[in-house]
């Protein structure tokens, strides 16, 4: 029986509790510190979750240097902390499990990359959606070749908040529909372009010389000829969680706020006397097991630590490349929607 990997959980906050939770359900690890820049905060937590006397909790990060037999992080803390915290942690020998984005420096997450391969360390970034059964089931559905030619996709991430004071809503929305594009698609976008609006906070930012964008329209060019076209906003009363992929035979659609989360829509254009008739129309709803994805994440962790593999579906090179195609984009965004190369890093 291979023993608990002994875990440390760095940021209890909107998200961080519900890594608090799975890391402490899972019958593989074990919590045995929890890092939080508020008292009171952790305080909560050790009430809420029912941890024991022993689980450290602590504000300062740099106390989990010597704590003896952890194995691993995960850090749930703001992107501009991350850098410097995964470095910590990979010299400390860690494993490290860290929410999305990998930085917000696509050289800062190839240096993280490297460092990880030196340390012969594990580095997985919380790409969730690429650990949700919809998303897996509707990649088989893609590569299955039952819509046809691909030949373009749209997304839409929409709410009234809430609003982020570090990164715009590009950096926190368009990562995840671009990580299931590039996942069902099996390519990676060779060009971006973006243009947004600035209405809530128009002051400038270091990186942001317009302010921080409430309204992004950003467009993906992929080599195949493929094409999407993503709208995010956390400016918008209606909310919307859909993703689009549309071929000559049909089109599936991802809308996670539906009842019928993936469907499949076949049909196709007959011509017949000069004229284009809608042939072969039907729709199915299309069946995936129920698995929490946290819980899938955090198998992968587990699993890639006992194996010594990189998980391939989100490993830190492939959250390295997701930062590089939105450091692009916002290069467009800043530029008023010029085209922009993307280089992939591997």
């Amino acid at each position: 029986m291979k023993k608990p990997i002994r875990t440390a959980i760095i940021g209890v906050g909107r998200w961080g509790v519900n890594w608090l939770r799975i890391f402490k359900e899972h019958p593989d690890t074990q919590v045995v510190a929890v890092v939080d820049p508020e008292t009171e905060r952790l305080a909560n937590v050790k009430r809420l979750y029912h941890l024991d006397d022993d689980v450290l909790l602590t504000e300062r990060w740099q106390e989990l240097q010597h704590l003896p037999n952890l194995d691993a992080v995960v850090i749930a803390t703001p992107a501009v902390t991350h850098y410097g915290l995964i470095t910590d942690a990979l010299r400390w020998g860690y494993h490290v499990l860290a929410e999305k984005p990998l930085t917000l420096d696509p050289d800062e997450c190839r240096e993280l990359c490297q460092l990880a391969e030196q340390q012969n360390l594990i580095l997985m970034v919380d790409h969730t959606y690429l650990f949700n059964p919809a998303v897996e089931r509707g990649e088989e559905v893609v590569r299955s070749g039952k819509l046809g030619d691909l030949r373009y996709g749209y997304a839409t991430r929409t709410h009234l908040g809430p609003v982020r004071q570090d990164v715009d809503a590009m950096w926190d929305l368009a990562i995840h529909d671009i990580a299931i594009f590039n996942a069902w698609l099996g390519e990676f976008p060779q060009q971006v372009q973006a243009t947004g609006k600035v209405w809530l906070q128009p002051q400038e930012r270091e990186g942001n010389s317009g302010g921080l964008a409430d309204m992004v329209w950003a467009n993906l060019f992929y080599p195949s000829g493929f094409q999407a076209c993503i709208h995010l906003c956390w400016l918008n009363n209606d909310k919307q969680r859909r993703l689009g992929v549309v071929g000559s035979q049909g089109t599936l659609i991802f809308d996670e706020l539906s009842p019928s989360p993936l469907m499949l829509y076949q049909g196709e254009l007959e011509v017949r006397q000069n004229c284009f008739i809608p042939t072969n129309i039907q729709q199915e709803q299309l069946d995936f097991p129920p698995q929490e994805p946290l819980k899938q994440v955090c198998d992968r962790f587990v699993k890639s630590i006992h194996t010594h593999t990189p998980p391939d579906i989100s490993s830190g090179w492939v959250g390295a490349n997701l930062v590089e195609v939105l450091a692009s984009l916002s290069e467009s965004l800043h530029h008023q929607g010029i085209p922009v190369a993307v280089n992939p890093r591997i």
